[in-house]
């Protein structure tokens, strides 16, 4: 199922883009690209999910976030620097790979293209701006239930987050310990707010705003 996400390729930047690359096939847990690398090349998800992450000077890591099927990675391949983040395959995965050169051919030949990729890019910056801020002004527990909040879908009388989330997990994307994640989490479970399922998140009521 293609990613309905802002970030995803229309069907006709996906036709567009096609004939530059070559389809390839990842298993679980294969890492495509590794932080500070100097690969080049363009990858467009088919099918399946994968974590972008990156590890701070005493190795911890900090996830930046998932991307599925339509959306796209390594767009910065085009200044010839290193790899900015690591990118790993959360499941079965294909991809068309787009070598460096071949991406600014389809850029040449498609200004359409070029603008919407441009498009993406600042509002990818935007969001990463406005995720600074958040972590700058806000408490451990405000981030926690900000991050919840964003990645919940509504389903009939609740919100739900099917993505399968760990505690340290959730602690890597909001700059926290898995120990402080487990108390909060723990607290509005407990407040009812939350109901913890195995494979998923159910948020019941909004969380309050201050703990």
């Amino acid at each position: 199922m293609r990613s309905q996400s802002l970030f995803a390729l229309s069907e006709a930047e996906l036709q567009a883009i096609r004939p530059y690359g070559i389809e390839r096939a990842y298993p679980r847990n294969a890492v495509l690209l590794s932080e500070g690398d100097s690969t080049d090349s363009f990858y467009v998800i088919l099918a399946g999910r994968v974590r972008i992450y990156a590890n701070d000077p005493d190795g911890h890591e900090v996830v930046f976030g998932t991307q599925g099927a339509g959306e796209y990675f390594g767009e910065m391949v085009l200044d010839g620097g290193p790899r900015s983040a690591s990118v790993i395959t959360l499941e079965k995965s294909r991809f068309l790979v787009v070598p460096t050169q071949q991406l600014r051919n389809l850029i040449a030949a498609n200004p359409e293209f070029a603008l919407n990729m441009m498009k993406k890019l600042i509002t990818r910056v935007r969001a990463l701006t406005a995720s600074v801020k958040r972590l700058a002004l806000m408490d451990v527990y405000g981030r926690v239930a900000r991050l919840l909040l964003e990645l919940a879908e509504q389903n009939e009388d609740a919100l739900v987050i099917d993505e399968h989330l760990t505690q340290q997990e959730i602690a890597s994307r909001v700059g926290a310990s898995r120990e402080m994640v487990g108390r909060i989490l723990k607290d509005l479970t407990d407040g009812g707010y939350l109901s913890l399922q195995r494979n998923r998140i159910v948020i019941n009521r909004r969380p309050p705003e201050h703990w």
